[in-house]
C-alpha cells in the first residue's frame, strides 16, 4: 500500500464515519428549527471552531488566492447541498435521505467517464455493485416525493463538491474548509426575513448543532480535503458510499431503526464495491493486489 493513498483512504473513512453520524442528528435538528436556520447556524459553529487557527495562520503566512477562491466556490456547492439535504430530510426518513444523498456517486462517475482520462471498466462495475448495495441497505420507501427530490438535487451539489475539492486539494485543509464554510452564511438574512427566529429553539438543540458544526463540519471536511490529495474523484465517491452504512448504524442507535439481513448484505456489497475501486490488480504475477 502506497503511503499517500493509505493516508487518503484513512482520512476519507474518518469523514464518512462522521457524516454518517450526522443523519440522525440532522433529523433531530430540522424537527425543531427550519432548514434555512439549520444551515447557517451549523456553519456559524463550524467557523467559530476554525477562526482561532485562521488568526494564528495569517499572522505568519500570506493568503493564497487558490485557497480562498477554491474554498468559496466549493462552499457554494456545499451550502446548497447542505440546505437541500436538510430541507428534504424534513419530509422523508433518515434512511431515504442517506440513500439519495449517496447517489452523488453516480454523478461523479458520469463526470469522470466523460471528462476524466483514467476512468475504467472496473470503476463502472464497482459503481453498479455499490449502488445495488446502497439500495438493499436503505430500501427507500414511498416513491419520489418532495423530500426525495430536494435531497436528490442536493446530491448533485455534493457531487460537484467532491470534484472541486479534488481540483483544489493541494490547499491547506483547514484554511480551505474555513472559506468553504463561509457561503452558507448567505442563508442568515433569508432566515431572519422568512422564518421567525427563536433563540429558545436554538438553545434546545445547541449541543447537536455544535456537534454538527465542529465534528461533522470542521473535522470531517478537513479530513476530506486532506484525503482527496491522493484519491481519484470516482474512488472518493465510492468510499463516500460508506456514509449511509454508518448512517444506518447511527440511526439504529439514535432513532431505533433496525438493520435486517438485506441491509447487512447491502452494506457488505458497498464495502466490496469500494474495495474493488481502490485496489489495483498487478497482472505481472498473477492475482496479486496492491494499492
Amino acid at each position: 500500500m502506497k503511503s499517500g493513498k493509505a493516508k487518503g483512504i484513512i482520512a476519507l473513512l474518518l469523514t464518512v464515519v462522521l457524516w454518517g453520524s450526522s443523519f440522525p442528528a440532522i433529523k433531530v435538528v430540522v424537527s425543531v428549527i427550519d432548514e434555512v436556520t439549520y444551515t447557517w447556524a451549523r456553519s456559524v459553529f463550524a467557523l467559530l471552531g476554525i477562526f482561532p487557527y485562521i488568526i494564528y495562520y495569517y499572522r505568519r503566512n500570506k493568503p493564497e488566492k487558490e485557497e480562498i477562491i477554491g474554498g468559496l466556490v466549493t462552499g457554494i456547492t456545499f451550502s446548497l447541498g447542505l440546505w437541500l439535504q436538510g430541507w428534504g430530510t424534513r419530509f422523508t426518513t433518515a434512511s431515504n435521505s442517506a440513500f439519495i444523498t449517496g447517489l452523488n456517486v453516480v454523478f461523479v462517475h458520469v463526470y469522470e467517464a466523460i471528462v476524466g482520462k483514467e476512468y475504467t471498466l472496473k470503476a463502472f462495475f464497482s459503481l453498479l455493485i455499490s449502488i445495488f448495495g446502497l439500495y438493499l441497505l436503505t430500501r427507500p420507501k414511498g416513491g419520489l416525493g418532495v423530500g426525495e427530490l430536494l435531497v436528490l438535487v442536493g446530491a448533485i451539489f455534493w457531487a460537484a463538491q467532491i470534484i472541486l475539492i479534488s481540483k483544489f486539494s493541494r490547499s491547506n485543509p483547514i484554511i480551505f474548509t474555513f472559506y468553504e464554510t463561509i457561503p452558507a452564511l448567505i442563508f442568515l438574512p433569508l432566515s431572519l426575513t422568512m422564518f421567525p427566529f427563536s433563540l429558545e429553539k436554538i438553545m434546545c438543540i445547541l449541543p447537536v448543532l455544535v456537534y454538527l458544526g465542529l465534528v461533522c463540519g470542521d473535522i470531517a471536511f478537513i479530513s476530506q480535503v486532506y484525503g482527496q490529495k491522493w484519491i481519484k474523484p470516482y474512488e472518493v465517491a465510492l468510499i463516500f458510499l460508506l456514509e449511509p452504512v454508518f448512517a444506518s448504524i447511527f440511526s439504529t442507535i439514535a432513532l431505533g431503526e433496525r438493520l435486517g439481513l438485506l441491509e447487512i448484505l447491502g452494506a457488505s456489497l458497498i464495502i466490496v464495491g469500494m474495495t474493488l475501486a481502490v485496489i489495483k490488480i498487478n497482472s505481472t504475477r498473477g492475482m496479486k493486489y496492491c494499492l
